[in-house]
This record gives C-alpha cells, structure tokens and sequence, in this order.
C-alpha cells in the first residue's frame, strides 16, 4: 500500500483547484498514516481553507491526538506531498465515528453496502476523470469509493447544519 500512496503527489499537483478530489486524496492519506486503532477513533470530515476537521470518539481520545497532532500533520503531509493540511480540528462527535465504525464491522454489512451504493451515485465526473489517472484497479476503487463517500459525510453535515 506504501508504493501505491508514492503515486498522490503526482495526482495532487494536477487537480487544479478541484476541492472534492483534493478532499478525497487527504481523507485517503489520513486513514494510511492513522493506522487501524486511531481509525476506529477519527473520521476525517472536511478539509477546508487548509484546516482538516477530524471527528474523534471522546475528549480522551481528543486530548490524545491533540498530543499527536504534529506529527499527524507532518506525516499527513510527506505522503500527500504537499502541504494542503496546515491545521488539524478536533471535533468530538461519538456518533460519526461509531457509524463510521459499523461499516468495517461484520454486523453493519447491510449499512456498509448502503453507504457504497450511495457513494458510487456521488461520484462526479471531474472525480472519474482524476480517478483514471491511477494505474492500480484497487487503488482506483478506494479512491472512488473515499470520494464518494466524502461527498455522502459532506452532504449529511451540510443537511444537519443549521440555516445561517
């Protein structure tokens, strides 16, 4: 997987402003660099304006990566080769994380398979064509399948918002 994730600075300097794609790329490089146990704790949930808004499981969690956050970043960052990521927020939401959770757990198959069908309808074309510049077919269908699901996340967070 480490040879795979050599291919994102190539695919990171020809976005060319598409905030979607670039979102997908970093949601992606956080669950590499966050290893198994602190993603069953965190949700990447937005980048915007160089922040990355993370959800996490409790406040134990959070003043544990708010300790870590650093390095998080520096790693983040070598692997996406760029420096798209200048901060990272920490937002405690149990609820986001344990859904996020249930799709990777035997039990919530029939949601994980929902939330792929649902990612897949996401898909926009500009992510397609950027897709097509990964070589690898398993690659390329995480990707798809990250950027989808980041568009699902994104629309659900904007739905719960609150009318400004």
């Amino acid at each position: 997987m480490f040879n795979i994730f050599r291919t994102l600075p190539g695919l990171v300097n020809d976005l060319d402003g598409d905030d979607a794609v670039r979102e997908s790329l970093v949601f992606t490089a956080w669950h590499q660099i966050a290893g198994e146990l602190l993603s069953e704790h965190t949700v990447p949930l937005e980048l915007r304006n160089s922040r990355l808004a993370v959800a996490v499981s409790s406040n134990v969690w959070k003043a544990h990566l708010e300790d870590l956050a650093p390095q998080m970043l520096y790693k983040l960052n070598t692997a996406l080769g760029s420096s798209f990521v200048k901060y990272i927020d920490l937002r405690i939401d149990e609820q986001i994380v344990h859904a996020e959770r249930l799709k990777f757990q035997g039990d919530g198959g029939a949601a994980a398979a929902e939330m792929e069908k649902k990612a897949k309808k996401m898909v926009t074309k500009d992510i397609r064509n950027a897709a097509d510049a990964i070589a690898d077919e398993e690659l390329r269908n995480k990707f798809l399948l990250a950027a989808g699901s980041c568009l699902v996340r994104q629309q659900r967070l904007t739905e719960r918002e609150p009318d400004k």
